[in-house]
């Protein structure tokens, strides 16, 4: 079994592998380099074939989106670690050992995530991850230098290692023993949240998911789908209350799913004042959608839902943001339950 395996899940990112690809193995030796295509329609596939004959190449036979195409491969690689890594990030000197080093320094720790800084804004955070992720009790997810759309300016504020509710899909180190364990990606969720949900299994599992502020990466953000595209709001809204249906407890779930629901309604109403027609369909799409599948992940999950909300913001963070003005993760003190 190898040690270490960093893996690229690919759709239609022939442009960024010929951008990021090259830096990747030159700051990743000696690790295995894995790129899943899933089943892409450019020329991603013949580009590896040409000119990256040391990267191994796994090709699905369709799209099987961010989570299932990951599980697909994943199950290809005996491998201790797993390195997932979106086709659109730039990694920097010595990214990897830092992620390696902290799994092996405790075993109940078992995925981390680096520090994750816009490509396109290098001294801010991006978006997708910042510096550990985080929920509150309506589930929605914000991080350390980033709370709704607000980027921090990264000025070392967030440099220390703890423990956090989430690890960015965008870029994060696991063990695969637990990766399989817990379940691996739900691939109901197709793409959007799959993370945290996993995430949220794994605490459930008893384990610990960490941020090493030591590696550092850049990532350009909505290389598959843009915050313009309707089916990435669509995504958003309905794999949010997946993931409250498929892990609350049911005590916690019938008072937080109306507040949830009527919050969405307020999103929705706002898209169409700002002429955003498209984004509120998206919204009541989703709530349709989520309605069925909702009801059978309840009951076909209830066994292993457990009382664990354990790192769970009990402030409400749209309520932080829009009524206190409170836009940084350090301006919040956030309580915990445990």
């Amino acid at each position: 079994m190898k040690k270490v395996s960093i893996v690229i899940l690919n759709y239609n990112g022939k442009g960024y592998l010929e951008q990021f690809l090259p830096a990747l193995i030159q700051h990743s030796t000696p690790h295995e380099i894995v790129v899943a295509d899933n089943a892409s329609t450019d020329d991603s596939v013949e580009l590896l074939n040409n000119s990256f004959p040391q990267v191994r190449l796994i090709a699905l036979d369709k799209n099987y989106g961010y989570a299932g195409g990951y599980n697909e491969a994943l199950r290809l690689i005996d491998s201790e670690y797993l390195v997932l890594v979106n086709s659109d990030i730039e990694v920097t000197p010595g990214w990897v050992e830092p992620l390696i080093d902290k799994l092996d320094s405790n075993q109940n720790i078992v995925a981390c995530q680096p520090k994750i800084r816009a490509f396109h804004n290098k001294e801010y955070f991006e978006y997708a991850g910042a510096a550990g992720g985080f929920i509150d009790w309506l589930g929605y997810p914000f991080c350390r230098g980033r709370i709704l759309d607000n980027l921090e300016k990264d000025d070392g504020q967030y440099d220390s290692d703890i423990d956090i509710f989430w690890a960015s899909g965008a870029c994060f180190a696991i063990r695969k023993e637990v990766f399989h364990a817990a379940g691996e990606f739900d691939s109901g969720f197709f793409a959007h949240m799959e993370e945290i949900d996993l995430c949220w299994r794994i605490q459930n599992l008893g384990y610990k998911i960490s941020f090493c502020h030591e590696s550092l990466v850049y990532h350009v953000g909505g290389g598959t789908l843009s915050s313009n595209n309707p089916r990435k709001t669509y995504l958003n809204f309905r794999n949010g209350l997946y993931l409250l249906v498929k892990n609350l407890p049911f005590g916690k779930l019938i008072f937080t799913l109306p507040v949830r629901s009527f919050l969405d309604l307020v999103a929705a109403i706002k898209f169409l004042a700002d002429g955003n027609g498209k984004h509120s369909l998206s919204v009541f799409k989703a709530h349709w959608h989520a309605a069925i599948p909702g009801i059978k992940y309840f009951m076909n999950k209830a066994k292993n839902r457990r009382n664990n909300t354990k790192l769970i913001s009990q402030k409400l963070i749209v309520f932080q943001y829009f009524l206190r003005k409170k836009k940084k993760y350090s301006d919040i003190n956030f309580k915990w339950e445990l």
